[in-house]
Parts: C-alpha cells; sequence; structure tokens
C-alpha cells in the first residue's frame, strides 16, 4: 500500500466525520448518513488495501 492511498483514505475519512458533525449540528439527516456513508467507504477501502499487503507481504 503506498502512503498515498492511505492518506486519500484517511482524508475521505476525515470528510465523512465533518459532514456528519455538520448533519448533527444542524438535524440534518441527509447529511449525518452522507457522512456515514463516505466513512464506511474510506474504511472499506483501507481494508482492502489491507489484504493487498497482507497477500504480498
Amino acid at each position: 500500500m503506498s502512503g498515498t492511498d492511505k492518506f486519500k483514505n484517511d482524508g475521505e475519512k476525515v470528510i465523512g466525520m465533518a459532514k456528519e458533525a455538520a448533519g448533527d449540528a444542524t438535524d440534518n439527516d441527509k447529511l449525518q448518513a452522507e457522512g456515514r456513508a463516505d466513512q464506511t467507504k474510506a474504511d472499506l477501502k483501507q481494508a482492502g488495501e489491507d489484504i493487498k499487503v497482507a497477500f504480498r507481504g
């Protein structure tokens, strides 16, 4: 896994957390859900990268 991929995944997760927090603050359910979805997507990408590394090493 390259450092760039990890950085991108972490960035997506942070953006998702920010969206979720903004949704919480404004009682916007759609924004909360979007934030959670972004976080889940980033977690899944990271898990995929981790699996690639495990099979290479």
